[in-house]
């Protein structure tokens, strides 16, 4: 049924029937919280599934580069083994072969000792210590301005007018 009475009351109080009451600061605060907390809860969760594949990623890569040093040592035996049966049916002596492989494998032996040791000299030059300590401090003022820029977007903007 129809009330001429409660309308009369509604229009006085400024408010129509059919309309709800209008939402309070509170209530604004709450939904405000909920949506802060939703936000943040979504990323925290993100980053947790990143980090989570991140420590995968590092075991998987692990187990890759070892799966690969067995399979390049396998490779290495095999052509060492292809190289003396070669050797084998030219000399037609295994103990042959098998001095001359030995002599092989003593001369790129010893070549990889003076190439290693020529990049050694290399990386002691003054002129390589220089450009290493520049290329180190630069990634360090690099760090540290990623640093503060993480550290100023956490702070609250302040306006110019100091309020």
């Amino acid at each position: 049924m129809h009330d001429p009475g409660r309308e009369e009351a509604a229009d006085a109080a400024g408010e129509t029937p059919g309309q709800p009451e209008a939402p309070g600061v509170l209530d604004d605060v709450g939904r405000a919280g909920r949506a802060f907390k939703q936000l943040f809860g979504a990323q925290l969760n993100l980053l947790i599934a990143e980090l989570g594949l991140a420590r995968s990623a590092i075991s998987w890569m692990l187990l890759a580069g070892l799966a690969a040093t067995v399979a390049g040592v396998g490779l290495g035996l095999s052509l060492m083994a292809l190289i003396g049966v070669l050797l084998a049916k030219w000399l037609d002596s295994w103990a042959w072969a098998l001095v001359v492989l030995a002599l092989l494998q003593g001369v790129f032996l010893y070549a990889m000792i003076l190439l290693f040791r020529r990049c050694m000299h290399w990386l002691s030059l003054p002129a390589t210590r220089g450009e290493w300590r520049e290329t180190m401090r630069q990634a360090m003022r690099k760090a540290e301005r990623s640093e503060t820029a993480g550290a100023d977007a956490d702070r609250p903007a302040s306006r110019e007018d100091g309020t």
